[in-house]
């Protein structure tokens, strides 16, 4: 079972953003957190293959190695957009 459930994410929602928010709404701004957590997690990966890259010098790709990655989560998406949006680090707000 997923945590926390949907009626306690929506509770903490309205709490939070001060709007009731349907399963819908949720279903969508649940894919747009994690979308925005992807590309997060893939600008960090392209950055710390660019820095490996100008430290090996040779112009040549240098591999990163599991030590170098540890500081990207290795969660699902969804699980991880929940999460942030259950703790209050994305907020949803209202159209309109």
């Amino acid at each position: 079972m997923i945590e926390p459930s949907i009626e306690e994410l929506t509770k903490s929602i309205k709490k939070k953003c001060e709007i009731d928010i349907n399963r819908y709404e949720l279903v969508i701004a649940t894919a747009k957190a994690a979308r925005i957590i992807t590309d997060i997690q893939n600008e960090k990966r392209e950055e710390m293959e660019k820095n490996a890259a100008k430290e090996s010098g040779s112009g040549s790709e240098k591999s990163i190695s599991l030590k170098d990655l540890k500081d990207i989560p290795d969660e699902k998406m969804v699980k991880s957009a929940i999460q942030k949006i259950y703790n209050g680090d994305f907020l949803i707000a209202a159209e309109g």
